[in-house]
């Protein structure tokens, strides 16, 4: 159990909004469902979720441990691209989730990853993401780098931290760019509004740059390749809506598309210093048949 003080700074804003607003680590139907639980108390009494606070006013939280889950070997087909003894390259397909969380508590990547490789992953990040090094999101396919060794985990993501780790992605935007080649240079945070989302703030940020080049332009569309500078948490997808060319389907921070699930986003490429050789290698990937699709119907349309 763990507890939180907050103040309110100005009056109006009910309590449940203001303390997910606050409150990095709680939405707002966890902040709710606290406040409920009588977990939430302000000037040391109780009051509904909907009570509008006053400038000055303190709200106490008690928040419960998060519950481990546990994450068991399941017998799911994944595409491994490379593999030795400290370390895994696996095409992700579209709509695999990488590790088990609440709303998906398996079917995940790393199941299958137990499965395969006989629980015999790296223990850096706890068993929920066992072996897992970065990640990417459910809806965007691709290349990433999974551990068999704490060794190996914690030299790869020394690299990550680095800046020397090369990813390379693919992607469908919507429009096309003034210039066919350029740099995204803008902080990401998350944001004040919807705590499930990041977007480009100078407020609790973080460094991010995305350099991008056209491909090919499809009319109001442009196929787009993007190398990561950093690595923070939907990077490409927040910096392309920063510049008013959202990722194609993406229905977080675009506009969903009918008949595509989700983001047109590849992670095409990666390299690194292997932990063992110490040799510099890069694995690619073929776009899958999803984004080539979308070409293929973009460029009719063209």
């Amino acid at each position: 159990m763990s507890s939180l003080r907050l103040e309110a700074s100005e009056s109006g804003a009910r309590l449940d909004k203001f303390i997910s607003e606050q409150a990095e680590s709680l939405t707002r139907s966890a902040a709710a469902g606290l406040i409920e639980n009588g977990a939430v108390l302000v000037n040391g009494e109780a009051k509904p979720k909907n009570y509008k606070l006053r400038s000055g006013d303190v709200i106490d939280i008690e928040i419960p441990e998060p519950k481990e889950l546990d994450a068991v070997p399941q017998d799911i087909p994944i595409e491994i691209v490379y593999e030795d003894e400290s370390l895994l390259v696996v095409n992700k397909p579209k709509g695999m989730v990488v590790h088990p969380a609440a709303g998906n508590p398996d079917g995940t990547l790393v199941n299958a990853l137990l499965f395969h490789c006989k629980g015999r992953l790296s223990s850096i990040n706890g068993v929920i993401r066992s072996g897992i090094v970065h990640r990417i999101d459910k809806n965007t396919s691709g290349l990433l780098i999974v551990a068999k060794t704490d060794d190996a985990h914690n030299f790869l993501a020394a690299q990550i931290k680095e800046h020397s780790f090369t990813r390379e992605y693919e992607a469908v935007v919507v429009g096309r760019f003034r210039e066919p080649s350029g740099t995204i240079d803008a902080p990401i945070g998350r944001s004040r509004y919807d705590r499930k989302k990041m977007c480009v703030t100078e407020s609790n940020s973080r460094h991010a740059v995305t350099h991008y080049e056209t491909v090919a332009e499809l009319g109001n569309y442009t196929h787009a390749r993007f190398r990561l500078e950093t690595g923070r948490t939907h990077q490409i997808r927040v910096h392309c809506a920063y510049i008013g060319h959202p990722v194609y389907g993406d229905d977080v921070y675009g506009k969903a598309v009918k008949g595509v699930e989700g983001q047109c986003l590849h992670a095409k490429r990666i390299g690194f210093i292997h932990p063992e050789t110490r040799e510099y290698v890069e694995f690619d990937s073929e776009l899958p048949e999803y984004f080539e699709k979308i070409l293929r119907k973009l460029g009719q349309n063209n």
